[in-house]
């Protein structure tokens, strides 16, 4: 017995019974809620609220911002660390987000690319595959624009340029040629219409008869099949039927008193001897 209002029904969902407002997770990463006594799912949502997530454990479905994901190393929260290319350069990992300090230098030239002394100099800018950047200017690599570089203190720091988070399935996302970031591709179109449990499928535009010939049946291009009888309409009192066509012929001939008899034919009537009869396109049978 329910113990809730009429207005909040339960719901029974593949032989569990959920409390009006519960709300699951399904395998696929399908959020799932009991609501009116309807269970409603959509794909789940993962907002990121750090900039260096870890990346969704095996069969998890979001992002973790307990820990952190620097230059393809996995970091413990709150661990402390210096990049590759730090020169003397501190960072932490505190929620997801990687904060770094740098020690204050003054700017000028540096006699040596690796100085032992961190403050002995500070470049203003950036030599880089044979061009030159100001300290701050942020760029992408020739031919590559899914990669982000900036100049900082004459070193260049690069990484790959960040991806939304996609609302479709895994087996639906695509990453398509000269793309950065995988999107979501559309599941592919019908081929065709099955129309019995044989397993008898008919192309897209195919016409036929189901076994009634006043029934003609078309193949949609999104799968489904529309079906549509045939009226007919009789102009004649006296067509004939021609075995596996849907509507009576008024052209062929006659049909009178259970024989068929050709157009301009003449016979005598079955009724009366004295009377003869012909029969004509436009009118059937004429006395």
């Amino acid at each position: 017995p329910s113990t809730s209002s009429p207005s909040s029904p339960h719901c029974w969902y593949q032989g569990a019974l959920r409390e009006p407002g519960a709300r699951w997770l399904e395998p696929g990463c399908q959020s799932c809620t009991c609501q009116g006594g309807q269970v409603l799912c959509e794909a789940m949502s993962c907002p990121v609220t750090c900039s260096h997530p870890l990346p969704a454990p095996a069969g998890g479905c979001c992002p973790s911002c307990t820990g952190c994901l620097h230059e393809g190393v996995a970091r413990a929260e709150g661990d402390v660390f210096s990049p590759l290319d730090g020169n003397c350069t501190v960072c932490v990992c505190l929620a997801g987000n990687i904060s770094c300090i740098s020690p204050e230098c003054p700017l000028g030239s540096c006699p040596s690319a690796s100085p032992a002394d961190c403050c002995s100099c500070q470049p203003v800018k950036c030599s880089f595959r044979g061009r030159t950047y100001a300290h701050g200017t942020r760029f992408s690599l020739d031919g590559d624009d899914c990669t982000i570089c900036i100049c900082r203190g004459g070193e260049v720091e690069c990484s790959f340029a960040p991806c939304p988070v996609l609302d479709c399935p895994q087996h639906q996302q695509h990453l398509g040629p000269g793309q950065c970031c995988f999107t979501c591709q559309d599941p592919p179109a019908p081929t065709g219409c099955f129309v019995d449990d044989n397993g008898v499928e008919f192309p897209v535009g195919q016409i036929w008869s189901p076994g009634d010939p006043c029934e003609l049946c078309i193949c949609q291009a999104d799968g489904s099949v529309s079906c549509k009888r045939t009226d007919c309409v009789e102009t004649c009192p006296y067509p004939i039927r021609i075995p596996g066509q849907c509507c009576p012929d008024c052209s062929a001939g006659c049909t009178y008193m259970g024989r068929v008899f050709y157009n301009n034919e003449t016979f005598p009537s079955t009724l009366d001897p004295c009377l003869s009869c012909i029969c004509l396109v436009s009118e059937g049978c004429a006395v």
